[in-house]
């Protein structure tokens, strides 16, 4: 047998030790991480208690969250979602813990690196701020700016300072979409939909190039239920009128001229905030409120993290026979199967709702839905456990976050009691199936497709085909009997005749106010409230709260770690890659690209695109 020619060899060659000098690296690389990893926990994880008379930095980072969103290690690398996130609940528990703990004595809302939060979260944790001031101790908050949800917040602080540098950037609740149709055209891609319901308007960006007055009256509806709630609560806490903070937005420049385009006096002016300070001046009166910290350099204090950690295991259940109330996360986009963290898998929560049904020490269920929905078969199969818990006489509550709809309605109608509060998006009640065929984009390249098939059904799901018309025909009848399951579903669970629920269906969207005149929802209130509701209809009075949760496995619990390591030392890369990442979002909607990750089994879909957290 010939050797290969010696040109061919070394390229060969060359390749095979490229391979192994990046596996070596990769390896080596992970190597260190573990190292490094575990020296941490051995010199650097001791735990220090909070220093007496300290100040509590609350400081949320990124976007807040019901439940964290776990991603592949590989994700991180690439910068795909190495994305800080703070849960609500560790919000809540370290403010309420706090307001009885004599090592506090001031809260200090560091608000800087906080992203998106829906206004429903804003106010539970506005509310949880309100009980801390009722203990007699103080919130004080400085910021260099404030965007609108930073300040609806902030606005709770007993003094809020601002920069003189800064601004308050209000704007009011909108909701502005991209529209594809021409440019579907341009690229010659046929989309094909397949919708029920006039104001089922998730696959208008695809079908027109605006938004149809339909779609404008129902989001306008819920908008200005959501907006005036925000300045109701603005109002309350700064002493101003609904009046004038619109007019401060509608007029601003007005507003700046008389301050001579100082927008910090502006804000000023107009009683946002209650002095213009630097860091340096909020640092000196911290220091003597508090006093100074060891070294001296700065005020007593303590982070949120440090601080949840020390109080973590204080606030586990440690009962192993008191009853108790569960409850079971349901956040994130509904897809079909198992899921991990931060989505809604079908299995994944039916299999967590059954363990609840099946553990005697539960004695009611509370599932928290934070979600837009996503695939109908998903959100049928956690319906179907949700009625077969409460059929057991486990009485099951649904608590809604920030958006409740379309599918997420659908998993939260078969309960007994369902809660929202006034600013929860909900309804969507409505179902559409889509998919594109690119036959004329290829005939433009000079690509044609042909061939034979046994059926007239043959080749039907090849896009490069144009569509079949008997799939047409089908999905036609399978999305009107979906609906038609959809409408149902909550006329069961909401006791209600079918014809009532259509009136208020056809994909419209409400906020938790009008759901709750229109008979969509039970009654008015957060998490604590259901639960405390839900433990009544158990005829609990001394009862422990446990979070069910799917157990890790060894390789799910040590992706989880690495993950947090690579991404703490990957996360300075994203910045490369920021600008083509900020252009990709400028022109296609986070929405849509979560849609893209649904696929359900029938191909049926109850997502609400027009679900967002203003």
């Amino acid at each position: 047998m010939k050797k290969p020619p010696g040109k061919v060899r070394r390229l060969l060659s060359f390749f095979w030790n490229s391979i192994t000098v990046v596996r070596r690296f990769v390896f080596n690389l992970l190597f260190l991480f573990l190292v490094i990893f575990l020296i941490s926990i051995i010199f650097f994880d001791s735990e220090e208690d909070v220093p007496d008379g300290a100040a509590l930095i609350l400081a949320p980072q990124g976007n807040i969250v019901e439940q964290e969103t776990e991603t592949m290690l590989s994700s991180d690398i690439f910068g795909d979602a190495a994305k800080k996130e703070t849960i609500l609940k560790d919000i809540i528990d370290v403010i309420d813990f706090a307001k009885d703990d004599e090592r506090i004595q001031v809260m200090v809302l560091d608000l800087r690196k906080m992203a998106r939060a829906g206004i429903s979260k804003l106010q539970d944790i506005g509310a949880a701020l309100e009980r801390f001031k009722s203990g007699g101790k103080q919130i004080i908050v400085f910021g260099d700016s404030f965007n609108q949800q930073q300040y609806l917040l902030a606005a709770h602080a007993d003094r809020l300072y601002l920069s003189p540098m800064g601004t308050i950037l209000l704007q009011g609740f909108g909701l502005y979409r991209k529209y594809y149709k021409t440019a579907l055209e341009k690229l010659k891609i046929q989309f094909h939909a397949f919708r029920v319901g006039t104001y089922k308007s998730a696959l208008e960006p695809f079908l027109r190039d605006n938004m149809s007055d339909d779609a404008k009256e129902a989001n306008l509806a819920w908008l200005d239920v959501l907006w005036g709630d925000y300045k109701r609560v603005i109002s309350q806490q700064r002493g101003l009128n609904s009046q004038q903070l619109d007019d401060y937005i509608n007029n601003f420049p007005v507003y700046l001229a008389r301050a001579d385009g100082d927008a910090a006096v502006t804000a000023l002016n107009l009683g946002l905030v209650d002095e213009l300070i630097t860091r340096d001046q909020m640092r000196q009166e911290l220091i003597e409120m508090v006093g100074p910290d060891k070294d001296g350099l700065t005020f007593k204090q303590i982070a949120f993290d440090e601080y949840l950690d020390i109080i973590k295991p204080t606030l586990m259940p440690n009962s192993l026979t008191k009853d108790k109330v569960g409850i079971i996360l349901a956040s994130g986009i509904i897809l079909d199967g198992e899921q991990p963290t931060g989505r809604i898998g079908g299995d994944t929560i039916a299999e967590l709702i059954i363990r609840a049904r099946k553990d005697n020490q539960v004695k009611a269920l509370v599932l928290r839905v934070d979600s837009g929905g996503g695939s109908a078969t998903a959100s049928e199969v956690i319906s179907r456990e949700i009625e077969l818990t409460r059929d057991s006489g486990k009485p099951v509550f649904v608590s809604m976050g920030s958006v409740a709809a379309s599918g997420g309605y659908w998993i939260a109608a078969q309960a007994d009691q369902i809660w929202a509060t006034p600013t929860t998006i909900t309804g969507s009640i409505g179902i559409f199936g889509a998919f594109p065929t690119f036959e004329k984009s290829l005939k433009s390249l000079g690509i044609t497709s042909d061939g034979v098939g046994t059926t007239k059904l043959s080749g039907a799901f090849d896009p490069s085909r144009p569509l079949n018309e008997l799939i047409a025909q089908s999905m036609n009848q399978m999305i009107e009997r979906g609906y038609q399951r959809f409408i149902q579903r909550v006329a069961q669970g909401r006791n209600m005749e079918p014809e009532a629920v259509e009136k208020i269906a056809q994909g419209r969207v409400w906020a938790g106010t009008t759901a709750k005149e229109l008979g969509l929802i039970d009654q008015l209130g957060n998490l604590q409230d259901t639960i405390r509701a839900a433990a009544e209809q158990a005829d609990l009075t001394d009862y422990e709260i446990t979070v069910i949760t799917q157990p890790l496995t060894t390789r799910e619990q040590l992706i989880k770690r690495l993950n947090r390591l690579i991404a703490a030392v990957f996360n300075f890369t994203r910045s490369t890659g920021q600008p083509l990442q900020k252009l990709y979002n400028s022109v296609v909607d986070s929405e849509i690209s979560q849609l893209l990750l649904t696929e359900d089994p029938a191909g049926l879909y109850a997502f609400c695109l027009n679900c967002i957290e203003p």
